[in-house]
């Protein structure tokens, strides 16, 4: 018997996925992102062990950022694609696929929204302190559902360039650099506060 999941694999190949000179400085950037965030929030729970709240963000972002980075050249949302597209014609309900596509893209989108917006509120404390790097993940989430709109037009949008910058680089490095440079400050800094 044909699962979607043998389906997906039979099809789907772990390769690099980006490996051109933007895709690996995006990932240095995404990993540079996670290092920083890590040792923000290592510092953190050496300086103020109290300070739950701030260590949490930061390894948490250091997390994401981390898993953006090996998805970044894994492809891993191609292996997930392949997984839905499988389970549609599988299941029958193929031909109706752009409705659950704007369905999940909504979804996800709301997702990110409550997501930030639950962070935002939850460290509302601490808000002086990480809200630019707040709002870098919320560049990341919004990237993220962008690309989630696997759209043709979408993809032809994001693969357009002007100057011989791709508008891809532009909506994906903005969120990794502002979380990077607000998490280096908090390194460099010498104060946790």
């Amino acid at each position: 018997m044909r699962t979607a999941l043998t389906c997906a694999f039979t099809q789907w190949r772990p390769e690099l996925g980006d490996n051109h000179l933007m895709g690996w400085v995006t990932v240095g950037v995404y990993l540079g992102a996670a290092v920083a965030s890590g040792l923000v929030a290592r510092r953190l729970a050496s300086a103020d062990p109290a300070n739950r709240s701030e260590r949490w963000f930061w390894r948490m972002a250091s997390v994401i950022l981390l898993l953006l980075a090996l998805n970044k050249q894994l492809d891993l949302q191609s292996l997930l694609t392949l997984f839905a597209r499988c389970h549609a014609q599988l299941s029958g309900w193929y031909g109706a696929r752009r409705g659950v596509q704007e369905a999940f893209i909504y979804l996800v989108a709301a997702g990110a929204v409550v997501t930030i917006g639950l962070m935002t509120l939850l460290l509302r404390g601490i808000l002086s302190r990480i809200w630019l790097a707040l709002v870098g993940l919320g560049f990341v989430c919004a990237f993220v559902v962008i690309r989630a709109a696997s759209f043709h037009h979408v993809d032809v949008l994001l693969g357009s360039s002007s100057a011989g910058i791709k508008l891809n680089w532009l909506l994906e490095l903005p969120g990794p650099i502002l979380v990077a440079l607000v998490a280096w400050r908090r390194v460099s800094g010498g104060s946790t506060r």
